[in-house]
């Protein structure tokens, strides 16, 4: 019997997040006009990844921001980032 097959890891919301706010800013968004759109799971991952610095995000006025990008929870079915 062969040994059961992992499924392939995924990178953490942050990580891929990251990397996609970035490449938004230095082709000229500005983090206040962009939005992530993140699943439920997503959302959940991001609040309790233990490596995020305190900096990179943040709860105030009623809405999450993960650097500088305001957070939606749920309502889809994969999480993006939008560019407004």
């Amino acid at each position: 019997m062969r040994p059961p097959v992992k499924p392939a890891a995924r990178k953490s919301p942050a990580v891929r997040f990251r990397a996609e706010i970035e490449q938004a800013v230095a082709d000229g968004f500005a983090c206040e006009d962009m939005r992530l759109r993140l699943t439920l799971g997503d959302a959940s991952l991001l609040k309790r990844d233990p490596s995020l610095a305190v900096s990179e995000i943040s709860f105030a006025d009623g809405s999450m921001r993960f650097l500088g990008v305001r957070i939606e929870e749920g309502g889809v079915e994969r999480s993006e980032l939008i560019r407004s």
